[in-house]
């Protein structure tokens, strides 16, 4: 390959050479929600992590158990969504300077009760559905298959993490 070619293919320009049938515009701006959707599943990830160490009470090990099958789920997700961001022609994000906010804080965790963790993990997965179910839809709308079914596939994760977590707090 010749050192032109070699250029030709450095992230700063393959998105004006990337020929996929994908409009660069639609890459581009599906890349910057998938990155949304990328920081959200660390977020998400490290909440589930976090309170999978400090639940206690009558709930402990139902709640104990299925935390830990999320977050290692939710970290296998984020390499999923960076490598479809890289293969939409643009970088995974590099920064994760606000990931400091993530995490709840000691304060949170030792006045959470086990209902608080997993309403709160509801929360995150709700809107979680939502941002990928509107990110889905717009892949759908430009025909852009790969993408459409890795959020289909997400979403019935979350969905079912959703089934699960509120089957733990039902009354």
């Amino acid at each position: 390959m010749t050192k032109s070619a070699i250029a030709s293919l450095s992230p700063e320009t393959s998105n004006d050479t990337l020929h996929t049938g994908l409009k660069a515009d639609y890459r581009k701006a599906m890349s910057s929600d998938l990155s949304d959707i990328l920081a959200a599943t660390y977020r998400l990830t490290i909440k589930s992590h976090v309170y999978h160490w400090n639940v206690v009470g009558p709930i402990f090990k139902p709640i104990h158990d299925l935390t830990e099958e999320h977050y290692n789920a939710l970290f296998a997700a984020t390499d999923i969504i960076a490598e479809r961001i890289r293969a939409l022609g643009h970088l995974a994000p590099v920064s994760f300077g606000m990931t400091k906010s993530f995490a709840p804080t000691k304060s949170d965790v030792d006045h959470a009760s086990a209902h608080d963790m997993v309403f709160d993990l509801i929360s995150e997965h709700e809107q979680a559905v939502r941002d990928m179910r509107t990110a889905a839809a717009k892949a759908g709308e430009n025909d852009d298959m790969v993408t459409e079914d890795m959020l289909t596939e997400r979403l019935g994760f979350h969905e079912k993490a959703l089934w699960m977590l509120r089957a733990i707090v039902a009354e």
